[in-house]
């Protein structure tokens, strides 16, 4: 059920982040986009533990989660625009 569940919220994340972010260079569909929010769920808890809001196996909330999506769509728009 774990599993399920992060897909479920990094979809959320995902379409939230993209909602949120200017631009046209966004990655769309559903697998895209879940992927998207699970990395930027991923990114977030990797940064608020280097950072130290973290411990070791605390995991980020909700709404790191979605700026952890638009740090990744920040990037992936500036990777589009050179290519």
């Amino acid at each position: 059920m774990g599993i399920v569940w992060a897909i479920i919220i990094g979809f959320l994340a995902g379409l939230i982040a993209k909602w949120i972010t200017p631009g046209n260079n966004k990655p769309s569909g559903f697998i895209l986009t879940t992927v998207l929010g699970i990395v930027g769920s991923v990114l977030a808890t990797w940064l608020g533990q280097q950072i130290g809001w973290y411990n070791q196996g605390d995991g980020a909330g909700f709404i790191a989660s979605i700026v952890g999506a638009v740090i990744i769509l920040l990037a992936w728009g500036q990777l589009a625009r050179r290519a």
